[in-house]
């Protein structure tokens, strides 16, 4: 199993901040109940995911936070190894980055997607009904969109099998 660093660090700066966005704080405020002293945009950067964070800055984040380390990293890598069954995980920075015309509708959508999230690569995972839906927005077939889907995702080769496990983040 490969892992994708870039991919596995955006996923614990989501759930980070997913974590400190469910307690109701500010980042000042967490910062204020941290051991150490370190800078606002120090923890903006763990949650974008564009800095490394230490085992031991983790574990205090975890701690003021009242989340055990193991736990937080359980779920950061279930969303970065783990696609569930019945689910097609999408990167929605491909979607965006896609220009087939009849995909606008699903573009659109993953472009709010990202913005809502306030990020700029995002992995969801979308189950069968979500695909029914947004194959319905673009007016194409589900059969017809679910592997546009997985090649836009890199989810199938060239024959339709899934290919070796590289991992993504998801949501």
């Amino acid at each position: 199993m490969q892992i994708d660093g870039d991919a596995y660090q955006r996923a614990l700066g989501e759930e980070l901040r997913e974590l400190r966005k469910r307690r109701g704080w500010t980042r000042k405020e967490l910062n204020e109940r941290l051991q150490s002293d370190i800078s606002l945009q120090t923890l903006a950067t763990y949650e974008l995911g564009t800095r490394q964070c230490s085992v031991v800055r983790l574990a205090e984040l975890c701690l003021a936070m009242g989340e055990t380390p193991q736990d937080l990293l359980a779920r950061v890598h279930r969303r970065v190894f783990a696609e569930e069954p019945g689910r097609l995980r999408l990167d929605l920075a491909a979607v965006v980055a896609d220009r087939q015309p009849e995909l606008l509708p699903l573009r659109r959508w993953a472009q709010d997607r990202l913005r809502q999230a306030g990020v700029l690569s995002l992995a969801v995972q979308l189950d069968l009904a979500a695909i029914d839906w947004l194959a319905e927005l673009c007016g194409v077939a589900t059969s017809e969109l679910l592997p546009r889907l997985r090649r836009l995702s890199g989810h199938a080769d060239d024959d339709g099998d899934p290919p070796a496990r590289t991992g993504t983040a998801d949501t």
